[in-house]
């Protein structure tokens, strides 16, 4: 059985920092993103990194302020968000996909949960 576990999320005033942390099980996949909602708003690609290699794909609007990364010994990705922004508010969820786009939320084939992340001004 595949799971996606976030974890990460929170309450940070404009200009801190967040790591997100999205733990996978069940199977091995070729990519794995970060997509967020907010109230609203449509779901938004925010990152994304191929397992193998780890070639990174990001939003303009969080380019240069977030990192996305891996960890294949414990089959987790993070998102490390910094200069945070009330804008970044949203419902921010992992994804995995064996192929398509990387920026097309219907191309994942496994979706978390999600994580709240808020972010005062």
């Amino acid at each position: 059985q595949v799971q996606l576990v976030e974890s990460g999320g929170g309450l940070v005033q404009a200009g801190g920092s967040l790591r997100l942390s999205c733990a996978a099980s069940g199977r091995t996949f070729t990519s794995m993103g970060w997509f967020r909602q907010a109230p609203g708003k449509e779901r938004e690609f925010v990152a994304a990194i191929r397992w193998s290699g780890g070639s990174t794909y990001y939003a303009d609007s969080v380019k240069g302020r977030s990192t996305i990364s891996r960890d294949n010994a414990k089959n987790t990705v993070y998102l490390q968000m910094n200069s945070l922004k009330p804008e970044d508010t949203a419902v921010y969820s992992c994804a995995a996909k064996m192929r398509g786009s990387y920026y097309l939320a219907q191309d994942y084939d496994y979706w978390g949960q999600g994580t709240q992340v808020t972010v005062s001004s």
